[in-house]
């Protein structure tokens, strides 16, 4: 492989560890991953994490607008001036936590859904992922970078390892496919695992729509609390208001063995369970 050269603009920029910072610093990965995306020259795009723009600047050519929320303000201010030196006007950019953040008030932004774009630090994967399950209607199609060990979590299949709570509530809302492998020497600093890109359709969502979300991933959740107990014994402690009948009742309407784990059931198994839950308690 041969060696990355990295692009110096104005003065050099020490990554937080705090951050989780890894920057990106392979430009032909950038292109690579942006033309992933379907984004079209008509539409703004919410970009998570911008870094030092390793993403923003190829996609800033292919878009009509970027809005690029960044945490690290000193980062925010170093990335704007460097914007400013390449003449890209197309970048506004908003110092905050994603996480945090009113996301009506990024929606704003946005005539339709939202196209959404990011190279995500590992401590933050999971949790922004629920976020976007919670409005997935105000998202188009989203190209997040994960650590690998994250991605196999979103793309996972049942009776895998890695096949979790994660995997099944980003796999409902959205179509998930793996489509880049990220070598960890294209990062600086170098982390210790490589990264893969991930595309999630959410105007593709699973087929199957439950009949009550909230006790779809109540119950999806509590299979997967306590990955070693049985489904009957892991609902029965995340379920406090069914009592262990009521729970066997609606195993055996579904004809799902109680005895077997979370990890071992499919999708249409925790639809048909959480709609016989939400039975019994009508």
């Amino acid at each position: 492989m041969g060696t990355v050269q990295r692009v110096k603009t104005g003065p050099s920029y020490r990554p937080n560890k705090r951050l989780g910072q890894n920057f990106l610093v392979d430009p032909g990965i950038s292109v690579k991953i942006v033309s992933l995306s379907r984004f079209t020259p008509e539409d703004t795009v919410l970009e998570i994490g911008p870094g030092k723009g390793a993403l923003t600047i190829p996609l800033a050519a292919r878009v009509k607008h970027i809005l690029a929320v960044e945490k690290d303000g000193r980062l925010a201010d170093w990335l704007d001036n460097r914007l400013k030196m390449a003449g890209i006007n197309n970048v506004t950019l908003l110092h905050g936590d994603i996480l945090k953040l009113d996301w009506l008030d990024l929606k704003s932004y946005f005539p339709g859904r939202m196209p959404v774009i990011g190279n995500l630090p590992y401590n933050i994967s999971s949790p922004l992922l629920e976020k976007m399950c919670e409005k997935p209607q105000w998202i188009a199609q989203a190209i997040l970078m994960f650590q690998k060990e994250v991605a196999r979590r979103l793309t996972a299949v049942t009776g895998s390892k890695a096949y979790g709570a994660l995997s099944l509530l980003v796999q409902y809302h959205a179509e998930v496919l793996s489509r880049l492998t990220v070598l960890k020497g294209s990062f600086f600093p170098v982390p210790k695992v490589d990264s893969m890109v991930v595309s999630l359709d959410f105007e593709k969502p699973y087929p199957r729509r439950a009949v009550n979300e909230a006790v779809f991933k109540k119950v999806v959740k509590g299979a997967f609390m306590h990955r070693r107990k049985t489904i009957i014994n892991s609902l029965s402690g995340a379920l406090p208001d069914q009592t262990r009948e009521s729970l066997l009742e609606a195993l055996a309407a579904c004809g799902i063995d109680p005895s077997k784990r979370g990890e071992a059931l499919e999708m249409g198994d925790f639809l048909r369970l959480s709609s016989a839950l939400q039975l019994t308690t009508e």
